[in-house]
């Protein structure tokens, strides 16, 4: 990542931020389109942080942590509670192909405790926009503007699809979760040219801080697979590849096997317990 283009996103020259955010949009490019399994990891990271953005523009109390945990703990058939649903949009966003599928219109608003039929019209209409001869940005800040016109409540569905409709233009077939995280508060009652270049400075921002996050998680990645072989037993594998895709891992208490070889990971410096409590514990890369 160029020392200039991190100092030219930290500059108050709105009228540049347009440049620095597609040349990190542009870095951010290949790593997007990847599929490594570490990808998977990555935008659930990302989601993390998006989501707890969110419910602090709601003026909401839930930080990271709780939507962890909200989801982590969670029962198969159990309703997650806000923050858990919370989490879920934002993870949806990566693991969809950009606003494709015929239910997404329904499912999205009751993850943001919103209405479905309320919205359901627009959502649909936005699922049929296309880029045509529209720059990235100012067809994704659109996109998201005509949800804010909404009022307050649509604030977290409209950052949602702005990143989906910035994946479209720039032909991602996964979304990655960068807008919310770096838009200010003040940001979502801008309207027209200051609430574009609003959005190109928190992409771009976004933009930077993603590829750090993934530089960081591959070299994680690497030194957990440098110790794999000295794991035993027939679950080594499945628990190497369970820690590479997925944010947090709550062990069951019946699984002995599962929890000393968390430990022993854990002894080794590749794996993290997240939460520092001494029960209920989550362990991640």
């Amino acid at each position: 990542m160029p020392c200039w283009l991190r100092a030219g996103l930290c500059t108050e020259a709105l009228e540049m931020a347009p440049f620095f955010a597609g040349a990190a949009l542009a870095l951010l490019d290949p790593l997007a389109r990847c599929e490594a399994p570490v990808g998977e990891l990555w935008r659930q990271r990302l989601a993390l942080a998006a989501g707890a953005a969110v419910c602090a523009l709601e003026g909401r109390g839930e930080r990271e942590s709780e939507l962890r945990d909200a989801w982590a703990f969670r029962g198969v058939l159990d309703d997650p509670g806000p923050a858990g649903r919370q989490y879920a949009a934002w993870r949806l966003l990566g693991k969809t192909r950009a606003l494709r599928g015929g239910d997404w219109p329904q499912r999205l608003p009751s993850m943001f405790d919103l209405v479905a039929e309320e919205l359901a019209s627009v959502l649909t209409g936005q699922g049929a926009r296309l880029p045509g001869r529209v720059p990235p940005l100012p067809f994704a800040a659109g996109a998201a503007e005509e949800l804010l016109n909404l009022g307050p409540k649509a604030r977290g569905v409209a950052l949602w699809l702005g990143d989906a409709h910035l994946a479209r233009a720039l032909g991602w077939a996964r979304p990655v979760p960068l807008l919310a995280t770096h838009l200010p508060r003040s940001a979502v009652r801008m309207r027209g040219e200051d609430w574009a270049m609003a959005c190109a400075v928190a992409w771009g921002r976004g933009a930077v801080a993603a590829v750090d996050l993934r530089r960081d998680l591959e070299h994680r990645a690497a030194a957990l697979r440098a110790v794999a072989p000295k794991l035993r037993g027939t679950g080594a594998k499945a628990t190497i590849d369970w820690l590479l895709r997925e944010d947090a891992i709550a062990v069951p208490r019946n699984d002995r096997a599962l929890r000393r070889r968390m430990d022993r990971l854990t002894g080794f410096g590749v794996v993290r317990e997240l939460t520092g409590r001494p029960a209920f514990r989550l362990y991640g890369l």
